[in-house]
């Protein structure tokens, strides 16, 4: 008897180890197809508040069926969208990818992330939306990594609302980034990636052209949970039409939902409308995952889950129950500091070029034409900007590691510091308190800071050798390029910084 029990007891051991050692792919293994799916604006609570509200095939599936890390933080600042969507698939922060907000100056030039007048729109003649390319980004992405290792015959292929969103996921080699011309109702890409629409965003331009549903939004239909809508379709249009996953080596396919981030800056954390966009979006979610399991397979396809960042809860809403929070004004700090300098240095033009997603951009050239030294100048706004109203640190970015700030933010100020493209003085509002105004409504939010509610973000990931499972510990929003890329067995990003995370069960 005793004989039996541990011959029971060492086979069921076996089997175990087993089960735990097939999660890790070996050499010469290879999913059909690598999918990450980017949730604009996505609160990590959010998969919690809403869990009993899901369906049972989209969210729902990839948690119980997938891995969550639930203590995933973006480690850098500021938390804004291409910079989240770039960190995700580069396995890397500003300081090193190059992309250091949505709108940021590279050397004294102000630019948009993905503007590029060497290239046209292709599919409509809309300039505005469609100049754009991966030109500013000084890092390779997950899918870029994916093409050089397979001598460039891996399909990657970004899908998003946004230009931002589908651009710099997919990255500088990519086969196709499609966003939407929201003046023309259609998906368009840029002569970056090709000189004609294929046959298949044709179809989709088609449809839409009828949908009298987007004839009533219009422009403004990233405030329906219909961009979602549209955004699936045409992801399902390219997983068919390029036939991701049928081929003999891996493709890719990015996929970022932002009318969440429309919505929210619109109505907030709280309310039928964000309530609505989420149910909605987990529709998405499965729609998404049958037409995966259909062409490719379940068991066939490796899928991760993030978003680029958080929310705050509304400011009104918190101090409506009793808690901190309350308004931001840059602009107020902006013209003070500004009096501030003139009335020690005298100068006779302003030494602030602009100020985003707090952060103060000096005129390095007109300070210097003024015969002023950059470091007094930032002295000077420093001083000045930590005596403002709610402000709890104001700190030169270039010296950060120097400052009585605590470690968190040090840390994430460097990660955040391009020295030409990043700006010089952050300022840190108290906690609750958000820039108003620019981003939000007066019922609605932003984000930005390093806060949780800003930072504390999904990390899903689902089919491929991905067990079931959870995990308490901490990790980080650069760990998704290299844990997708170490089990791949292919080189990681050029300047990825992200560990390689394993499944512990």
């Amino acid at each position: 008897m005793k004989k039996l029990i541990f011959v029971f007891a060492f086979l069921c051991c076996a089997m175990s180890l087993s089960a735990q050692t097939n999660v890790r792919p070996q050499f010469g293994e290879q999913p059909k197809l690598v999918v990450g799916v980017v949730v604009d604006q996505m609160r990590w609570d959010y998969l919690s508040r809403y869990f009993e509200q899901f369906g049972e095939g989209g969210f729902r599936r990839l948690i119980r069926e997938g891995y969550s890390y639930d203590n995933c933080y973006i480690n850098y600042l500021p938390t804004v969208t291409a910079i989240g969507h770039t960190s995700a698939y580069t396995g890397t922060t500003p300081a090193l990818h190059g992309i250091c907000g949505n709108n940021f100056f590279i050397d004294d030039r102000k630019v948009y992330c993905c503007t590029d007048t060497t290239v046209q729109p292709v599919g409509s003649d809309n300039k505005k939306q469609g100049q754009m390319s991966p030109v500013n980004l000084l890092a390779t992405t997950i899918g870029d990594q994916l093409r050089l290792h397979y001598d460039f015959r891996s399909k990657v292929v970004g899908v998003s609302y946004k230009d931002r969103a589908a651009i710099l996921p997919a990255g500088h080699s990519a086969n196709a980034a499609y966003w939407l011309d929201t003046k023309n109702g259609c998906f368009i890409t840029s002569t970056y990636y090709m000189t004609e629409l294929p046959a298949y965003v044709k179809e989709v331009n088609s449809r839409m052209a009828k949908n009298k549903e987007l004839k009533k939004v219009g422009e403004k239909v990233g405030f329906y949970p219909l961009c979602g809508h549209l955004i699936t379709d045409m992801a399902i249009a390219a997983l068919e039409g390029e036939q991701l996953g049928r081929g003999t080596v891996p493709d890719m396919l990015c996929v970022s939902y932002s009318e969440t981030d429309v919505i929210g800056h619109e109505w907030g954390t709280r309310g039928e409308h964000t309530d609505e966009a989420y149910l909605e979006l987990d529709k998405d979610i499965a729609r998404l995952l049958s037409a995966l399991d259909a062409q490719v397979g379940r068991g066939n396809y490796l899928l991760f889950l993030t978003a680029d960042h958080g929310a705050a809860h509304n400011w009104k809403f918190m101090q409506d129950h009793q808690l901190h929070g309350g308004k931001f004004s840059s602009g107020s700090l902006r013209e003070g500091l500004e009096k501030f300098v003139a009335s020690r240095l005298h100068n006779t033009r302003p030494v602030v070029l602009d100020v985003a997603d707090y952060r103060f951009f000096l005129d390095r050239k007109g300070i210097a034409e003024q015969g002023f030294k950059l470091q007094e100048v930032k002295d000077l706004c420093v001083e000045y900007l930590s005596t403002g109203d709610h402000v709890v640190f104001a700190i030169d970015m270039e010296h950060a590691a120097a400052s009585g700030a605590p470690d968190i933010l040090r840390e994430r100020i460097l990660k955040g510091w391009h020295p030409r493209r990043a700006g010089d003085i952050i300022v840190v509002p108290e906690s609750g308190y958000y820039e108003f105004g620019s981003w939000s409504s007066p019922v609605g939010t932003t984000h930005g800071v390093w806060n949780p509610y800003d930072a504390h973000i999904p990390m899903l990931f689902y089919g491929w050798h991905v067990p079931q499972g959870s995990s308490p510990r901490t990790t980080y929003i650069t760990d998704f390029a290299a844990t997708v890329c170490a089990m791949l067995h292919i080189q990681q990003p050029n300047a990825c910084i992200g560990e390689a995370l394993t499944f512990e069960k």
